[in-house]
């Protein structure tokens, strides 16, 4: 009984850090309308995805940068909804992300990405830079520079 309850204290511990909530594609639509003068940054990514991993500090440090702007930098993970307790809310603790984490909540993965964008051909890391005037979408993994540098230069 006792290990039951040191189990439950520290998955709400995880779940304290690190809040990963579920998300459909319509909730991100609908957010997205909603964003007036925001732009949105929008990574797709998954625990197991060695340069989806090694861009998100990336991504961490673009949304620092920009606290003070109408800029919302999220992450959206692609792992199985039924890796979000034991792989994904660990991962994000355990690499201190403290932005905004989602786990998409689609089952028809070929549908998700046509909508996502018409061109992407499922693999990631990809990204989104969407506002009220444009919406560009990149299939390759970034660089904090390279980052900067297209966040900048979106209009």
């Amino acid at each position: 009984m006792r290990v039951l309850f040191i189990i439950y204290l520290f998955l709400i511990s995880y779940s304290a850090n690190a809040q990963v909530k579920l998300l459909k594609l319509d909730e991100l639509d609908q957010r997205l309308a909603n964003g007036k003068d925001t732009t949105y940054v929008i990574n797709f990514w998954a625990t197991w995805c060695s340069p989806c991993v090694a861009e998100l500090p990336n991504f961490e440090k673009l949304r620092l940068a920009n606290l003070k702007k109408p800029v919302k930098v999220l992450l959206v993970s692609l792992d199985f909804k039924s890796k979000l307790q034991k792989s994904v809310i660990p991962f994000v603790a355990n690499n201190k992300i403290n932005g905004e984490v989602f786990l998409l909540n689609e089952p028809d993965q070929q549908g998700y990405i046509e909508r996502v964008d018409k061109k992407w051909s499922g693999a990631i890391p990809a990204t989104l830079f969407v506002n009220k005037k444009t919406r560009r979408f990149y299939e390759k993994e970034f660089t904090e520079t390279e980052l900067t540098n297209t966040l900048l230069n979106f209009k």
